[in-house]
Parts: C-alpha cells; sequence; structure tokens
C-alpha cells in the first residue's frame, strides 16, 4: 500500500530514513510488546533511540551522509524552531538531491 499524502500519517525512522505507516508502527509496536520484544526499526532492525538526543544524532548522521528525507525534517526542524534561514538551506539541498516534498515546504 502507498503512504499517505500527509506527512502526519506516516513517521521518520531516524536510523535509516525510511517512512513508515503511522497504523504499521502502531501493529509492529504491539507485536513486540505482547511477544516482550526489544523495539527495533521495521526496516533496519536497529533498536528504537531511547531519548531525544539519541533521535537527533541518528538524524544527524543521515543528513551527514547527504540523505534527502533527513536533510527534508532536518529542514522541518528548523523551520519549527524559527531558523528560517538554516531551514531553507536544507530544503534546498534535499530538493536537488531528489526529495520531492522539500519543493513544497
Amino acid at each position: 500500500l502507498p503512504l499517505s499524502i500527509d506527512p502526519k500519517e506516516s513517521i521518520l525512522m531516524s536510523c535509516c530514513s525510511k517512512r513508515i505507516c503511522g497504523g504499521c508502527d502502531y501493529a509492529n509496536q504491539m507485536r513486540e510488546l505482547e511477544g516482550k520484544l526489544q523495539q527495533k526499526c521495521p526496516f533496519c532492525r536497529k533498536a528504537a533511540p531511547k531519548t531525544e538526543e539519541e533521535f537527533k544524532k541518528r538524524l544527524m548522521k543521515r543528513v551527514e551522509a547527504n540523505d534527502p528525507f533527513a536533510m527534508c525534517q532536518m529542514g522541518t526542524k528548523r523551520c519549527e524552531e524559527g531558523d528560517y534561514k538554516s531551514a531553507f538551506e536544507y530544503y534546498t539541498k534535499a530538493a536537488v538531491l531528489g526529495n520531492v516534498q522539500a519543493n513544497y515546504q
């Protein structure tokens, strides 16, 4: 099934910069909780970040690897913080690298 057009309906996995539908992420979390399994990314199987700091560190690692989805996400974070110049730079680089969503931000 394709992902929803609304980015609020999907979740970005910070470890591999892949998006997963919110419902699929919920179902995976329930499976892990019921089976008493460690929470992991359904794509790359890395353990879920335990803190916001760890999430940011993983995201920056993906940005440094020139991942267009991570760049777009970082642009969104900067925009929410009020740093519009930095946000524009991240969106521009993400668009150049092929992220279509960055063209509309």
